[in-house]
């Protein structure tokens, strides 16, 4: 079982000296649940408020535009991850790098292998860490069925999705051909692949001190196996209580076997300050799955990152304290023998 993680505090000196850009859509929000991106707009808000008390001297922005030229910064938080355009989380990456202003996060080439499904699919395959077959059609490319690996039901959506956007299933290839065109309407490539049943284990990792540590992991139970969550739903813009219940996964027989595939694919994307490992647990087949990984995911107290921090002894405060510090670390801006 996962062990505690013992909270990194930022010295008050850097606190004194460093000027961190938060950035994010909601970053000059009031916490409200938005419309179109529902509780992301209170999860922005919450980590706002979180830097904020810690007396970090912050920098709020909510537009790119704030990083085409120098703003003047020594760190960039960032958490603008769906601007709306393919490949959008590699943005603020690159900005900062052209920059020359170390960030919060992966490298723009990671983020840019963890955000595209098909790519980490291949990492995962190459490592033999189970995956289902899939199909990827990119934006101009044929889409032929041949290449498709057509099951009773398939998943269609697009590659680069977050949070269930855009994904829809199918039971024939008309289907499939019809959702994948749909996707390309919308300037995305679209990865399909054979629904799986079951439900969805979860499994957040940070960096402390310069190594990966698994926390908690957390499953999405759901009351019908076959329900293909959505992105309405993973938002809170409808009502989901009935269909699913996120609380602590620690079965004996399956927590140290995706303990051990977590740790395999870990090795592909650091150096990272935080990600979500996923995979689909079939408990009545007995199979496991790799779903997808998603760094600079979702820090939200009440998503799987905060919940699983309880259970590793981290309040949400110290969640974000700790996993900053340890970027601010091994970016050199603080001296490791000077954290808490």
């Amino acid at each position: 079982m996962t062990q505690p993680i013992s909270p990194l505090r930022i010295p008050q000196e850097a606190k004194d000296r460093l000027k961190i850009m938060f950035i994010a859509k909601h970053a000059l929000g009031d916490g409200t649940l938005h419309p179109e991106d529902g509780n992301h707009a209170v999860y922005h808000h919450e980590v706002r408020t979180i830097l904020e008390g810690l007396g970090i001297n912050l920098v709020l922005a909510n537009k790119y535009e704030a990083l085409f030229e120098n703003p003047g910064v020594d760190f960039v938080f960032p958490l603008l991850n769906r601007g709306g355009f393919l490949n959008s989380e590699m943005m603020l990456p690159l900005l900062c790098t052209r920059l020359g202003i170390p960030y919060l996060g992966a490298s723009p080439i990671l983020r840019g292998l963890s955000d595209d499904k098909h790519l980490t699919k291949l990492e995962a395959k190459a490592r033999g860490i189970p995956t289902a077959p899939w199909a990827i059609y990119r934006r101009g490319a044929p889409v032929r069925e041949a290449d498709c690996p057509m099951a009773e039901r398939m998943v269609i959506k697009p590659n680069a999705s977050s949070a269930s956007w855009g994904v829809g299933d199918a039971g024939d290839w008309a289907g499939v051909r019809a959702a994948v065109a749909g996707i390309h309407d919308q300037g995305h490539d679209a990865i399909v692949e054979p629904f799986l049943n079951g439900s969805d284990v979860e499994v957040p990792v940070i960096t402390v001190n310069d190594e990966p540590a698994v926390m908690p992991m957390m499953m999405f139970r759901q009351a019908d196996p076959t329900h293909l969550r959505t992105y309405w739903e993973k938002r809170d813009l409808v009502d989901r209580t009935q269909k699913y219940e996120l609380f602590a996964f620690e079965d004996k027989e399956w927590q140290p076997k995706i303990d051990a595939l977590t740790r395999k694919m870990v090795e592909v994307f650091r150096p990272f300050d935080y990600g979500r490992y996923e995979f689909r647990l079939d408990e009545e087949k007995g199979e496991v799955q790799m779903l997808e990984v998603n760094l600079n995911c979702n820090l939200w107290s009440q998503k799987v990152y905060g919940r699983s921090a309880v259970l590793a002894g981290l309040t949400q405060e110290q969640l974000i304290e700790t996993i900053l510090c340890e970027s601010l670390a091994r970016h050199g801006l603080i001296e490791r023998d000077a954290i808490a």
